[in-house]
């Protein structure tokens, strides 16, 4: 199944209408029509698209600097940014790497390991769970945010990181009430509350959160206006990723979208690494530190999909803004990095392709997550921490013991 806008479903009713309407000697043409012309509409995407098997050849690469060779200065890190893969398994950093020509800003990162993903109910977890076992340190039910497996609420990283004056902040290319955001911010027994999620950043004591989401703020069945209610407070709150650079306050909402952002290639661009960027430098002004996460959210969508091509572009967009990342904590010398992943989507094998022109050939065994391991990768002052085989519930620990939580 491949995600569609209004523009790729009118080409389709198009080829429909050809096909029904060509008299029995014309329908090689009608078949054109109903094949090639939907196949133009999906943006970058260059290949008919089915559930087994997709390609994509990649036409954008973009240049690995080795940040990462830098050792850093501190021997206990001031910041910590987490960025969140979602969905991403070996195979889809590996599509990564091909589609760049072998080279990724994940693979420049000198420490690696595996994460167990399993949650509290299933061996094969969801965003919410797995988010859940990072930010707060236990395994729970599925679809379960910030709390136990008995509902009750558990102290995330960022409410610790708070405790101790650090500013927190987010950058996702999906709502901020989705699973993974959510489960660093709030405490609900269901990811599906998205309206409840939103309440929760209200009591928070979050900095920075950037993505889609706005209408969980604004049209709200309690008739609350979060947007509203966050002005008084003190945040800047804008609708575009083009108005950051004007905010001036130290606390800033930005809801560029009323749901979901769009995929990087139908149309979101440039949101990750810009805002990530500004996330960087409105939280460094904390002298006592700063938590960021950053999550690249479709990749994870791009495997329920099965299409290739969408996670090859939602996996460099995601590796770009890793550069960003990398290059700030190089030159800062404080702050350590850790990248993984709450769990793999698609059963994505990697079944052909080549390195010199980009070509990825994928093949997947599911619409859904799988239980396979994920990847993490660290570099900077307690790296060396995440290395080896571990639960998700260990990143958590770790986390919390290097940076003194």
């Amino acid at each position: 199944m491949v995600r569609t806008d209004k523009k790729q479903v009118y080409y389709m009713v198009i080829g429909w209408i050809a096909l029904f309407s060509q008299k029995l000697k014309k329908m090689k043409r009608a078949l054109f029509l109903l094949f090639v012309v939907p196949t133009f509409c999906f943006g970058q995407y260059t290949h008919i698209v089915d559930s087994a098997k997709a390609t994509y050849q990649n036409t954008q690469f973009h240049e690995v600097m080795d940040y990462a060779s830098k050792k850093s200065k501190a021997t206990k890190p001031k910041n910590i940014i987490i960025l969140i893969g979602d969905g991403m398994g070996t195979s889809q950093v590996y599509a990564g790497l091909i589609a760049n020509k072998g080279s990724l800003y994940l693979r420049t990162m000198p420490v690696s390991g595996f994460s167990k993903t399993n949650s509290a109910d299933d061996l094969i977890t969801d965003s919410a769970a797995g988010a859940t076992a990072i930010s707060a340190g236990v395994k729970t039910n599925n679809g379960a945010i910030g709390v136990d497996r008995n509902d009750l609420p558990k102290k995330t990283l960022f409410e610790l990181a708070e405790e101790k004056k650090l500013s927190t902040g987010l950058v996702v290319s999906c709502a901020v009430t989705h699973a993974t955001p959510a489960a660093f911010v709030a405490h609900q027994s269901g990811r599906e509350m998205t309206q409840a999620i939103a309440a929760d950043f209200m009591n928070s004591g979050i900095d920075v959160f950037i993505g889609g989401g706005r209408d969980d703020f604004e049209k709200r069945k309690d008739g609350r206006n979060l947007l509203a209610e966050l002005k008084t407070k003190g945040y800047d709150v804008i609708g575009n990723i083009d108005s950051l650079p004007l905010t001036t306050g130290s606390q800033v909402a930005a809801l560029v979208h009323k749901n979901q952002p769009e995929p990087y290639a139908l149309g979101r661009g440039e949101l990750l690494k810009p805002a990530t960027a500004f996330a960087l430098n409105k939280l460094n002004e904390n002298k006592h530190g700063f938590m960021l996460l950053v999550e690249g959210s479709q990749i994870d969508w791009g495997g329920h999909d099965n299409h290739t091509g969408y996670i090859v572009t939602e996996m460099l967009d995601f590796d770009r803004t890793l550069g960003e990342v990398l290059k700030f904590a190089s030159k800062d010398g404080e702050t350590l990095v850790v990248v993984t992943a709450d769990h793999e989507t698609g059963g994505f094998s990697i079944n052909g392709g080549s390195l010199e022109t980009g070509l990825v050939e994928g093949k997947f065994t599911t619409g859904s997550h799988t239980g396979v391991m994920v990847p993490i990768f660290a570099y900077g002052p307690g790296a060396e921490q995440f290395s080896g085989i571990m639960e998700n519930t260990d990143i958590f620990l770790k986390i919390k013991k290097v940076m003194g939580l």
